[in-house]
């Protein structure tokens, strides 16, 4: 008898052993396949390798789930797109009447008018310039987030920043910045779009502008990690971290739409990169990283 109840507790025990093997098989390869799931766009739904009635029960559950989350996923998708149609229609429909209201503005300030008109007249020709410069972002913004392909290719992130420097000279010069430069001695060699980082480096440097209390420091390492840094007392460090979302302005900023970072942060992610921002001690920080 003794010999008989070691045998059929040994078969239990074996029975028990193959039975959690085969749940454990079945969880693991349940998990696998819902990442895959959750990973690609794919209209495929989880299956199991076991026959247990209860992962069978999570696995149909979950299936359930996944059609949801497609159906979510569809519906911001379609409303994303309808989005940036909406935007780019409206940008295009604004620079008409914009051009037509710069021509009339050019005509008045051939007209004798009086101080008073010509202050107006100014003042009319800024809002103009204002609005067409933020139609112009929105516009770019809508090309920027679409999924067209970029053009990699290699291109020396050392040439490309010295460039944008020399682009932004007039503008530093007229605040008085005299930025400080540390690249190094090596070309920095990345794949990338070169007009897409022509844009991102010309939108960090506008950010730097726009925030900067009279100072900026542009560090380039031969690693392909870009740092500006720029004394900033506008900002602190709720409002740095919020730079990068789309329409997001402090109140110094009034007359931006808000999505020069966001565009350079959608470029530099399409190429590979990673861009953030912090502040720290009064000074603002933009940190675009190129790995080789």
């Amino acid at each position: 008898m003794g010999w008989a109840a070691a045998a059929v507790l040994a078969a239990v025990a074996i029975a028990l052993g193959v039975k959690v093997w085969l749940l454990r098989r079945g969880a693991k390869a349940l998990r696998l396949d819902l990442a895959q799931k959750l990973r690609e766009d794919t209209n495929t739904l989880l299956s199991l390798p076991c026959r247990d009635k209860e992962l069978r029960r999570l696995a149909s559950s979950l299936n359930e789930e996944l059609r949801l989350l497609r159906k979510e996923r569809l519906r911001c998708q379609q409303g994303d797109k309808e989005l940036k149609e909406a935007v780019v229609n409206v940008s295009h429909d604004l620079r008409t009447p914009l051009t037509a209201l710069s021509g009339y503005v050019e005509l008045l300030k051939g007209e004798a008018l009086s101080p008073a008109g010509q202050r107006y007249l100014a003042q009319i020709e800024d809002r103009a310039q204002a609005m067409k410069a933020m139609t112009e972002e929105l516009f770019r913004y809508s090309l920027a987030s679409e999924e067209e392909s970029l053009t990699l290719e290699p291109v020396d992130l050392r040439a490309a920043v010295e460039e944008a420097l020399l682009s932004f000279y007039a503008a530093l010069e007229q605040r008085g910045i005299a930025p400080q430069i540390t690249l190094p001695e090596d070309p920095v060699v990345r794949q990338l779009d070169r007009a897409a980082l022509s844009r991102v480096l010309g939108n960090i440097l506008t950010n730097a502008l726009k925030y900067s209390a009279g100072d900026l420091a542009v560090t380039l390492t031969q690693e392909g990690r870009l740092v500006f840094s720029n004394l900033a007392p506008d900002l602190d460090p709720v409002s740095a971290g919020r730079l990068f979302d789309r329409f997001y302005t402090v109140e110094s900023s009034r007359q931006s739409t808000g999505l020069g970072l966001s565009i350079a942060r959608l470029l530099t992610e399409r190429m590979g990169g990673a861009i953030t921002a912090s502040w720290e001690e009064g000074r603002l920080r933009v940190e675009a990283v190129f790995p080789g």
